[in-house]
Protein backbone atom coordinates (compact mmCIF):
# COMPACT_ATOMS: atom_id res chain seq x y z
CA UNK A 1 0.00 0.00 0.00
CA UNK A 2 1.39 3.37 -0.78
CA UNK A 3 3.70 4.76 2.36
CA UNK A 4 2.07 1.58 4.33
CA UNK A 5 -0.92 3.66 5.19
CA UNK A 6 -3.02 1.49 7.40
CA UNK A 7 -5.88 2.63 10.29
CA UNK A 8 -7.57 1.04 13.22
CA UNK A 9 -10.59 2.56 12.11
CA UNK A 10 -12.85 0.56 9.63
CA UNK A 11 -13.68 3.82 7.61
CA UNK A 12 -10.33 5.57 7.29
CA UNK A 13 -9.13 2.14 6.16
CA UNK A 14 -12.18 1.80 3.50
CA UNK A 15 -10.93 5.04 2.15
CA UNK A 16 -7.06 4.55 2.59
CA UNK A 17 -7.84 0.98 0.53
CA UNK A 18 -9.74 3.18 -1.92
CA UNK A 19 -6.51 5.01 -2.57
CA UNK A 20 -4.20 1.91 -2.62
CA UNK A 21 -5.80 1.56 -5.98
CA UNK A 22 -5.06 4.66 -7.87
CA UNK A 23 -2.81 5.23 -10.93
CA UNK A 24 0.60 5.94 -9.42
CA UNK A 25 0.50 8.93 -10.44
CA UNK A 26 3.48 10.04 -8.40
CA UNK A 27 5.30 8.59 -10.80
CA UNK A 28 5.25 12.01 -13.16
CA UNK A 29 5.30 14.67 -10.90
CA UNK A 30 2.92 17.83 -12.18
CA UNK A 31 0.36 19.99 -11.52
CA UNK A 32 -2.20 18.70 -14.29
CA UNK A 33 -4.41 15.85 -11.64
CA UNK A 34 -3.87 18.11 -8.62
CA UNK A 35 -5.39 21.03 -10.53
CA UNK A 36 -8.19 19.41 -12.06
CA UNK A 37 -8.92 17.58 -8.72
CA UNK A 38 -9.52 20.57 -7.08
CA UNK A 39 -11.23 22.41 -9.34
CA UNK A 40 -14.20 19.90 -9.21
CA UNK A 41 -14.10 20.24 -4.83
CA UNK A 42 -14.46 24.00 -5.77
CA UNK A 43 -10.85 25.23 -5.70
CA UNK A 44 -10.35 25.31 -1.58
CA UNK A 45 -6.89 25.89 -2.03
CA UNK A 46 -7.75 29.53 -2.66
CA UNK A 47 -9.72 30.15 0.48
CA UNK A 48 -7.04 28.76 2.93
CA UNK A 49 -5.69 31.41 5.55
CA UNK A 50 -2.47 32.87 5.21
CA UNK A 51 -0.03 29.85 4.10
CA UNK A 52 3.96 29.75 5.20
CA UNK A 53 5.17 27.04 2.58
CA UNK A 54 7.98 25.06 2.89
CA UNK A 55 10.53 22.88 1.09
CA UNK A 56 13.87 21.56 1.51
CA UNK A 57 15.98 18.30 1.36
CA UNK A 58 16.71 18.05 4.94
CA UNK A 59 15.06 20.16 7.96
CA UNK A 60 11.76 20.96 6.19
CA UNK A 61 9.43 19.33 8.93
CA UNK A 62 11.26 20.60 11.54
CA UNK A 63 11.56 24.28 10.60
CA UNK A 64 7.40 23.54 9.93
CA UNK A 65 7.31 22.72 13.62
CA UNK A 66 9.22 25.73 14.70
CA UNK A 67 6.80 27.85 12.83
CA UNK A 68 3.61 26.08 14.35
CA UNK A 69 5.06 26.62 17.66
CA UNK A 70 5.76 30.70 17.30
CA UNK A 71 2.23 31.16 16.09
CA UNK A 72 0.85 28.89 19.01
CA UNK A 73 2.49 30.67 21.40
CA UNK A 74 0.98 33.89 19.51
CA UNK A 75 -2.08 31.95 20.17
CA UNK A 76 -2.74 32.22 16.63
CA UNK A 77 -5.22 28.49 15.41
CA UNK A 78 -3.16 26.71 12.86
CA UNK A 79 -3.61 24.18 9.98
CA UNK A 80 -0.48 22.57 9.45
CA UNK A 81 0.11 19.51 6.55
CA UNK A 82 3.01 17.44 6.63
CA UNK A 83 4.31 13.91 5.28
CA UNK A 84 5.00 11.19 5.49
CA UNK A 85 3.48 9.90 8.47
CA UNK A 86 4.83 7.54 11.28
CA UNK A 87 2.10 5.84 12.64
CA UNK A 88 -1.14 7.19 11.87
CA UNK A 89 -2.51 8.49 8.25
CA UNK A 90 -4.00 11.46 10.82
CA UNK A 91 -0.36 12.40 11.48
CA UNK A 92 -0.38 14.73 8.49
CA UNK A 93 -3.26 16.87 8.75
CA UNK A 94 -3.80 18.87 11.61
CA UNK A 95 -6.88 21.19 11.47
CA UNK A 96 -6.47 24.33 14.39
CA UNK A 97 -3.22 22.74 15.50
CA UNK A 98 -5.19 18.80 16.54
CA UNK A 99 -4.38 16.33 14.56
CA UNK A 100 -7.59 15.13 12.13
CA UNK A 101 -10.21 12.95 13.96
CA UNK A 102 -10.79 9.78 12.30
CA UNK A 103 -14.34 10.44 11.44
CA UNK A 104 -13.71 13.50 9.81
CA UNK A 105 -10.73 11.64 7.87
CA UNK A 106 -12.55 9.42 6.36
CA UNK A 107 -15.80 12.19 5.18
CA UNK A 108 -13.07 14.46 3.28
CA UNK A 109 -11.04 11.48 1.94
CA UNK A 110 -13.94 9.84 0.37
CA UNK A 111 -15.47 13.21 -1.16
CA UNK A 112 -12.23 13.89 -2.35
CA UNK A 113 -12.05 9.95 -3.92
CA UNK A 114 -15.58 10.52 -5.34
CA UNK A 115 -14.63 13.09 -7.37
CA UNK A 116 -11.49 11.72 -8.24
CA UNK A 117 -12.22 9.34 -11.29
CA UNK A 118 -10.81 9.21 -14.36
CA UNK A 119 -7.83 11.89 -13.24
CA UNK A 120 -5.08 9.02 -12.64
CA UNK A 121 -4.35 11.19 -8.90
CA UNK A 122 -1.48 10.10 -6.82
CA UNK A 123 -1.84 8.73 -3.39
CA UNK A 124 -0.10 12.33 -2.54
CA UNK A 125 -2.52 14.14 -4.79
CA UNK A 126 -5.40 13.14 -3.11
CA UNK A 127 -4.12 13.56 0.71
CA UNK A 128 -3.15 17.07 -0.20
CA UNK A 129 -6.78 17.76 -1.89
CA UNK A 130 -8.18 15.87 1.08
CA UNK A 131 -6.21 18.44 3.30
CA UNK A 132 -6.73 21.77 1.13
CA UNK A 133 -10.54 21.15 1.84
CA UNK A 134 -10.00 20.49 5.49
CA UNK A 135 -8.27 23.61 6.07
CA UNK A 136 -10.42 25.72 3.65
CA UNK A 137 -13.88 24.17 5.76
CA UNK A 138 -12.42 25.45 9.62
CA UNK A 139 -11.18 28.86 9.93
CA UNK A 140 -7.92 29.28 11.49
CA UNK A 141 -5.26 32.23 11.54
CA UNK A 142 -2.44 30.44 10.13
CA UNK A 143 -1.70 27.30 7.29
CA UNK A 144 1.74 25.60 7.28
CA UNK A 145 2.22 23.10 4.33
CA UNK A 146 5.93 21.20 3.82
CA UNK A 147 6.46 20.40 -0.04
CA UNK A 148 6.31 16.57 -0.20
CA UNK A 149 8.52 15.65 -3.42
CA UNK A 150 10.96 18.41 -4.44
CA UNK A 151 8.98 22.09 -5.22
CA UNK A 152 8.09 23.00 -8.50
CA UNK A 153 6.15 20.73 -9.22
CA UNK A 154 4.81 18.90 -5.77
CA UNK A 155 0.93 19.48 -5.47
CA UNK A 156 0.95 21.62 -2.42
CA UNK A 157 2.59 24.09 -5.03
CA UNK A 158 -0.83 24.90 -6.73
CA UNK A 159 -0.42 27.70 -3.96
CA UNK A 160 -1.05 31.03 -5.43
CA UNK A 161 -0.32 33.66 -2.95
CA UNK A 162 1.34 32.19 0.20
CA UNK A 163 2.14 34.84 2.97
CA UNK A 164 6.00 33.79 2.72
CA UNK A 165 8.01 30.30 1.27
CA UNK A 166 11.16 29.02 2.64
CA UNK A 167 13.53 26.13 1.92
CA UNK A 168 15.87 24.12 4.74
CA UNK A 169 19.05 22.80 4.08
CA UNK A 170 19.53 21.41 0.50
CA UNK A 171 21.37 17.80 -0.39
CA UNK A 172 20.98 14.72 -2.67
CA UNK A 173 17.84 12.89 -2.51
CA UNK A 174 15.30 11.42 -4.71
CA UNK A 175 17.23 12.07 -7.99
CA UNK A 176 14.89 10.24 -10.29
CA UNK A 177 13.06 13.23 -9.89
CA UNK A 178 14.98 15.89 -9.09
CA UNK A 179 17.89 14.95 -10.88
CA UNK A 180 21.21 14.36 -9.65
CA UNK A 181 23.21 17.58 -8.47
CA UNK A 182 22.61 20.27 -6.34
CA UNK A 183 21.83 22.86 -8.69
CA UNK A 184 19.61 20.42 -10.26
CA UNK A 185 17.71 19.70 -7.16
CA UNK A 186 17.58 23.44 -6.18
CA UNK A 187 16.26 24.31 -9.49
CA UNK A 188 13.26 22.22 -8.06
CA UNK A 189 12.93 23.63 -4.88
CA UNK A 190 13.33 26.94 -5.69
CA UNK A 191 10.48 26.61 -7.76
CA UNK A 192 8.26 27.38 -5.16
CA UNK A 193 8.77 30.97 -4.97
CA UNK A 194 5.48 33.47 -5.74
CA UNK A 195 5.07 36.83 -6.42
CA UNK A 196 4.41 39.10 -2.93
CA UNK A 197 5.93 35.92 -0.77
CA UNK A 198 9.78 36.77 0.02
CA UNK A 199 12.02 33.76 -0.56
CA UNK A 200 13.84 32.56 2.70
CA UNK A 201 16.66 30.42 2.81
CA UNK A 202 19.01 28.63 4.40
CA UNK A 203 23.04 29.52 3.54
CA UNK A 204 23.98 27.77 0.14
CA UNK A 205 27.31 27.72 -1.40
CA UNK A 206 27.64 29.71 -4.66
CA UNK A 207 27.31 27.10 -6.70
CA UNK A 208 22.86 27.34 -6.31
CA UNK A 209 23.04 31.06 -6.55
CA UNK A 210 22.04 31.01 -10.16
CA UNK A 211 19.12 28.66 -9.39
CA UNK A 212 17.49 30.86 -6.70
CA UNK A 213 18.28 34.08 -8.76
CA UNK A 214 16.55 32.82 -11.69
CA UNK A 215 13.63 31.83 -9.35
CA UNK A 216 12.25 34.69 -7.88
CA UNK A 217 13.50 37.10 -10.84
CA UNK A 218 10.72 34.81 -12.44
CA UNK A 219 8.33 35.22 -9.21
CA UNK A 220 9.60 38.93 -9.41
CA UNK A 221 9.92 38.59 -5.42
CA UNK A 222 12.69 38.73 -3.14
CA UNK A 223 15.47 36.18 -2.03
CA UNK A 224 16.49 36.52 1.52
CA UNK A 225 19.34 33.77 2.39
CA UNK A 226 20.69 33.10 5.67
CA UNK A 227 24.03 35.07 5.98
CA UNK A 228 22.50 38.04 4.37
CA UNK A 229 19.10 39.06 4.88
CA UNK A 230 19.28 37.37 7.83
CA UNK A 231 21.45 35.40 10.51
CA UNK A 232 21.92 33.22 13.76
CA UNK A 233 24.14 31.09 15.43
CA UNK A 234 24.44 28.96 19.00
CA UNK A 235 26.61 30.69 21.64
CA UNK A 236 27.13 29.73 25.12
CA UNK A 237 23.54 27.76 25.68
CA UNK A 238 21.68 30.21 23.56
CA UNK A 239 20.60 30.80 19.96
CA UNK A 240 21.12 34.11 18.59
CA UNK A 241 18.96 35.57 15.95
CA UNK A 242 19.34 38.80 14.06
CA UNK A 243 18.11 40.73 10.98
CA UNK A 244 17.09 44.15 9.72
CA UNK A 245 14.41 44.25 12.54
CA UNK A 246 16.89 43.82 15.47
CA UNK A 247 18.32 40.75 17.65
CA UNK A 248 16.68 38.23 19.26
CA UNK A 249 18.50 35.59 21.99
CA UNK A 250 16.26 32.64 22.69
CA UNK A 251 17.09 29.03 24.41
CA UNK A 252 18.86 26.68 22.21
CA UNK A 253 16.10 24.62 20.75
CA UNK A 254 14.35 21.49 22.98
CA UNK A 255 15.27 19.24 19.51
CA UNK A 256 18.39 17.86 19.41
CA UNK A 257 21.30 18.53 17.60
CA UNK A 258 23.12 21.51 15.85
CA UNK A 259 21.05 21.68 12.93
CA UNK A 260 18.03 22.55 14.65
CA UNK A 261 19.45 25.62 15.38
CA UNK A 262 19.48 26.29 11.88
CA UNK A 263 15.96 25.33 11.13
CA UNK A 264 14.37 27.06 14.34
CA UNK A 265 16.21 30.30 12.68
CA UNK A 266 14.87 29.60 9.04
CA UNK A 267 11.32 29.41 10.89
CA UNK A 268 12.26 32.81 12.47
CA UNK A 269 13.45 34.54 9.27
CA UNK A 270 9.93 33.29 7.62
CA UNK A 271 7.98 34.72 10.67
CA UNK A 272 9.96 38.23 10.52
CA UNK A 273 9.40 38.57 6.88
CA UNK A 274 5.94 38.42 6.49
CA UNK A 275 3.48 40.60 7.30
CA UNK A 276 -0.13 38.34 7.31
CA UNK A 277 0.10 36.66 10.46
CA UNK A 278 1.29 38.46 13.49
CA UNK A 279 4.25 37.08 15.89
CA UNK A 280 5.93 38.82 18.67
CA UNK A 281 9.31 38.47 19.98
CA UNK A 282 7.63 36.74 23.72
CA UNK A 283 6.36 34.10 20.58
CA UNK A 284 9.72 33.33 19.08
CA UNK A 285 11.34 33.20 22.26
CA UNK A 286 9.00 30.52 23.46
CA UNK A 287 9.44 28.65 20.01
CA UNK A 288 12.46 26.58 20.43
CA UNK A 289 11.04 25.01 23.67
CA UNK A 290 7.70 24.10 22.66
CA UNK A 291 8.40 22.64 19.06
CA UNK A 292 8.58 18.79 19.10
CA UNK A 293 9.14 16.36 15.77
CA UNK A 294 8.88 12.84 16.07
CA UNK A 295 11.86 10.65 14.69
CA UNK A 296 14.46 13.00 14.65
CA UNK A 297 17.32 12.41 16.75
CA UNK A 298 14.18 11.53 19.29
CA UNK A 299 15.08 9.70 22.71
CA UNK A 300 12.96 7.01 23.25
CA UNK A 301 11.37 6.05 26.19
CA UNK A 302 11.29 2.49 27.88
CA UNK A 303 8.09 1.27 26.53
CA UNK A 304 7.70 -2.38 25.56
CA UNK A 305 10.19 -2.54 22.87
CA UNK A 306 12.67 -1.60 24.64
CA UNK A 307 12.05 -2.73 28.06
CA UNK A 308 14.99 -5.26 27.84
CA UNK A 309 17.39 -2.41 28.07
CA UNK A 310 20.02 -2.24 31.14
CA UNK A 311 20.11 0.52 33.21
CA UNK A 312 22.62 3.20 31.70
CA UNK A 313 21.07 2.36 28.49
CA UNK A 314 19.77 4.94 25.92
CA UNK A 315 17.79 4.45 22.65
CA UNK A 316 18.02 7.05 20.29
CA UNK A 317 15.44 7.05 16.50
CA UNK A 318 15.91 9.58 13.65
CA UNK A 319 14.52 8.62 10.09
CA UNK A 320 16.59 10.32 8.18
CA UNK A 321 18.27 8.96 4.78
CA UNK A 322 20.77 10.87 3.05
CA UNK A 323 23.88 12.32 3.34
CA UNK A 324 23.11 15.41 4.54
CA UNK A 325 21.01 13.53 7.08
CA UNK A 326 24.22 11.32 7.98
CA UNK A 327 26.23 14.25 8.82
CA UNK A 328 23.68 15.74 11.37
CA UNK A 329 23.00 12.70 13.16
CA UNK A 330 26.83 11.64 13.76
CA UNK A 331 27.72 15.45 14.37
CA UNK A 332 25.42 14.84 17.84
CA UNK A 333 26.95 11.66 19.05
CA UNK A 334 30.37 13.58 20.06
CA UNK A 335 32.75 12.03 22.36
CA UNK A 336 31.64 13.40 25.38
CA UNK A 337 27.77 12.35 24.50
CA UNK A 338 28.92 8.80 24.09
CA UNK A 339 30.92 8.69 27.33
CA UNK A 340 33.59 6.79 25.72
CA UNK A 341 30.82 4.75 24.27
CA UNK A 342 30.42 3.26 20.55
CA UNK A 343 26.80 3.54 19.02
CA UNK A 344 25.08 0.10 18.31
CA UNK A 345 23.60 0.97 15.16
CA UNK A 346 20.05 -0.27 14.45
CA UNK A 347 19.33 0.61 10.79
CA UNK A 348 16.91 -0.23 7.73
CA UNK A 349 17.18 1.92 4.92
CA UNK A 350 14.86 1.83 1.50
CA UNK A 351 16.57 0.56 -2.05
CA UNK A 352 16.36 3.94 -3.55
CA UNK A 353 18.47 5.48 -0.43
CA UNK A 354 22.35 6.08 -1.12
CA UNK A 355 23.40 3.71 2.06
CA UNK A 356 27.30 4.54 1.59
CA UNK A 357 26.77 8.36 1.67
CA UNK A 358 24.44 8.30 5.07
CA UNK A 359 26.74 6.22 6.85
CA UNK A 360 30.20 7.27 5.68
CA UNK A 361 30.35 10.13 8.69
CA UNK A 362 29.55 7.49 11.56
CA UNK A 363 32.91 5.98 10.89
CA UNK A 364 34.73 5.51 13.98
CA UNK A 365 31.64 5.81 16.15
CA UNK A 366 29.78 2.26 15.66
CA UNK A 367 30.26 -0.87 17.67
CA UNK A 368 28.38 -3.02 15.60
CA UNK A 369 25.07 -2.58 13.24
CA UNK A 370 22.11 -4.42 13.15
CA UNK A 371 20.02 -4.71 10.01
CA UNK A 372 16.65 -4.61 10.11
CA UNK A 373 14.22 -4.39 7.00
CA UNK A 374 11.68 -1.84 6.35
CA UNK A 375 8.45 -3.36 5.87
CA UNK A 376 6.02 -3.38 2.72
CA UNK A 377 9.47 -1.47 0.84
CA UNK A 378 12.33 -2.21 -1.12
CA UNK A 379 14.98 -2.08 0.87
CA UNK A 380 18.88 -2.60 1.41
CA UNK A 381 20.06 -6.40 1.84
CA UNK A 382 21.63 -7.25 5.11
CA UNK A 383 24.65 -8.13 2.99
CA UNK A 384 25.35 -4.11 2.20
CA UNK A 385 25.58 -2.89 5.49
CA UNK A 386 27.82 -5.93 6.04
CA UNK A 387 30.19 -4.76 3.45
CA UNK A 388 30.71 -1.18 5.21
CA UNK A 389 30.74 -3.08 8.75
CA UNK A 390 33.61 -5.10 6.59
CA UNK A 391 35.62 -1.90 5.93
CA UNK A 392 35.14 -0.74 9.80
CA UNK A 393 36.28 -4.22 10.97
CA UNK A 394 33.12 -4.17 13.42
CA UNK A 395 30.31 -6.49 13.45
CA UNK A 396 26.93 -6.67 11.47
CA UNK A 397 24.17 -8.66 12.17
CA UNK A 398 20.63 -9.06 10.46
CA UNK A 399 17.38 -9.67 12.13
CA UNK A 400 14.03 -10.31 10.84
CA UNK A 401 12.02 -7.94 13.31
CA UNK A 402 12.99 -4.83 15.66
CA UNK A 403 12.53 -7.06 18.89
CA UNK A 404 15.11 -9.16 18.22
CA UNK A 405 17.47 -6.53 17.34
CA UNK A 406 16.82 -4.91 20.54
CA UNK A 407 17.30 -8.38 22.25
CA UNK A 408 21.11 -8.33 20.44
CA UNK A 409 21.86 -4.84 21.55
CA UNK A 410 20.53 -5.32 25.15
CA UNK A 411 23.51 -7.79 26.07
CA UNK A 412 25.99 -5.66 24.46
CA UNK A 413 28.85 -4.21 27.24
CA UNK A 414 28.85 -1.88 28.42
CA UNK A 415 25.08 -0.21 28.59
CA UNK A 416 24.19 0.70 24.69
CA UNK A 417 23.79 3.95 23.16
CA UNK A 418 21.84 2.69 20.74
CA UNK A 419 20.62 4.65 17.38
CA UNK A 420 17.68 3.29 15.47
CA UNK A 421 18.29 4.90 12.05
CA UNK A 422 17.96 4.90 8.02
CA UNK A 423 14.20 5.46 7.30
CA UNK A 424 10.50 7.02 8.28
CA UNK A 425 9.09 4.26 7.60
CA UNK A 426 10.86 1.72 9.96
CA UNK A 427 10.96 4.77 12.70
CA UNK A 428 7.17 4.45 12.21
CA UNK A 429 7.11 0.70 13.23
CA UNK A 430 9.32 1.41 16.14
CA UNK A 431 7.30 4.12 17.83
CA UNK A 432 4.17 2.02 17.04
CA UNK A 433 6.09 -1.36 18.87
CA UNK A 434 7.27 1.15 21.44
CA UNK A 435 3.43 2.42 22.21
CA UNK A 436 5.15 6.17 21.58
CA UNK A 437 2.90 7.35 18.96
CA UNK A 438 2.82 11.01 17.62
CA UNK A 439 0.01 13.60 18.66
Amino acid sequence: MPDHAVSDDPDVQAQLDRLATLSPGADILGLERITRLLDRLGDPHRALPPVFHVAGTNGKGSTCAFLRAALEAEGHSVHVFTSPHLVRFNERIRIGGQLIADPVLASYLERVLDVAEGIGASFFEVTTAAAFLAFAEHPADACILEVGLGGRLDATNVIEHPAICGIAQLGIDHQAFLGDTLPQIAVEKAGIAKTGAPLVTQRYPQSLFPAMIDAVARARTTWLPMGESWDAAAYRDRMHYRDEQGRIDTPLPRLPGAHQVQNAALAFAMLRHQNAVPVSDAALKAAPLWAHWPARLQRLERGPLLASLPPGGEAWLDGGHNQGAGEAISAWFTPDRLDGHKLQLVIGMLANKDLDAYLAPFAGKVAHIHTLPVPGHDHHPPDRFAAVAARWKIGATAHERPEQAITAVATAEPAPRLLIAGSLYLAGEILRLNEQFPD
